[in-house]
């Protein structure tokens, strides 16, 4: 077994991860081998860390600190913990408790802005117990590693946010059959099924032209656990196909930098959402998206739906200015606006 060292004990470790949103195949990508495009969200969470003689655990989330004793608000960063310390083991290393400091609720005054917390803590507390210990590990652990942490929690996602903010990239991911590899995670043991050979993929995208993706923030928060679990029932092979093929056609535009090829699949994944179900478009993402009405601008739900956020690309910049506008009417704050 190798020595975990302690040699720098009082240095403080920082990392920093960000959030996600889906531009295309939300709800299809909950089934395996389906796809998904996702777009990292450069609005951060931050975590600081050092070594110390006794674990002290905090987030600006609760206000208060905890150990590694058992704690309901605490609960993900504990398991992430205990799981990465786990990890460490495999990897011959001798792990020692610790300070962790997390900032960035991604929330303004208690609503959330649905843009990836969890997989967002869960991929920053490994990534900074991965750096404390000096330990180089590829972008495809980090993100089987958060994988398996909330798998083993039961979380019903399709893990493409996970992707996404590994990568800290837009990708388009293709799931792997999360039944099997939870059925797996119950019998093997966790460098088996690091090991093991999963079945997804992801894929870096880079847009040809230099278009603006909005993200508009509508106040209202939505549980995507719930949404989930009530549209998923409707999910059909038609659906399927429609979805997949949409994804091709946005990849395909996003790489050749196609405008007209990626506001029509920003229109149609749209109205693929719409007919599935229609509590994905909360009164307040209808609003949203109307407000792009006849302008160079395509809009659409992004996500779970039924609340939080939506996202707008943008092939005229004067437009962008009008819908901004548009928006602040609805009161719907523009969150974040980036490069495609």
């Amino acid at each position: 077994m190798t020595i975990g060292n302690r040699e720098d004990n009082g240095k403080l470790v920082k990392v920093k991860t960000c959030g996600k949103l889906y531009i295309a195949g939300e709800y299809a990508v909950l089934i395996s081998g389906h796809s998904a495009v996702v777009k990292n969200v450069n609005i951060y969470m931050e975590a600081k860390i050092k070594f110390s003689n006794n674990y002290k655990i905090y987030s600006d989330m609760y206000g208060y600190s905890v150990s590694l004793e058992k704690n309901e608000d605490y609960s993900l960063i504990q398991e992430t913990v205990n799981i990465v310390n786990e990890y460490l083991y495999i990897k011959a290393i001798k792990t020692f408790p610790f300070e962790l400091n997390i900032m960035g609720k991604m929330e303004n005054n208690g609503k959330k802005y649905g843009i990836g917390s969890s997989g967002s803590v869960v991929i920053l507390v490994i990534k900074a117990m991965i750096k404390l210990y000096k330990l180089k590990i590829s972008k495809e652990e980090v993100f089987k590693l958060s994988s398996y942490i909330l798998l083993k929690r039961g979380d019903n996602g399709s893990m493409g946010d996970l992707a996404c903010i590994t990568y800290e990239s837009l990708i388009v991911y293709t799931s792997f059959d999360r039944g099997k590899v939870s059925t797996e995670i119950e019998k093997k043991s966790l460098g088996k099924i690091m090991d093991m050979d999963w079945g997804y993929s992801i894929e870096k995208l880079k847009c040809k032209e230099k278009y603006e993706f909005l993200v508009g923030w509508t106040k209202k928060p939505s549980i995507s656990k719930d949404m989930i679990n009530h549209v998923k029932k409707s999910i059909n092979e038609k659906f399927l196909e429609n979805s997949d093929r949409n994804v091709r056609e946005l990849v395909k535009g996003i790489k050749t930098g196609n405008c007209k090829m990626i506001g029509n699949a920003l229109d149609k994944g749209g109205k693929l959402l719409k007919n599935l179900d229609k509590s994905i478009y909360s009164n307040e993402l209808e609003k949203l998206v109307k407000a792009s009405d006849g302008l160079d601008i395509f809009s659409k739900s992004s996500g779970a739906g039924g609340g939080d956020c939506g996202i707008a690309v943008s092939f005229n910049k004067n437009d962008t200015e009008i819908l901004i506008e548009r928006w602040k009417k609805e009161n719907i704050d523009l969150l974040y606006s980036s490069e495609l």
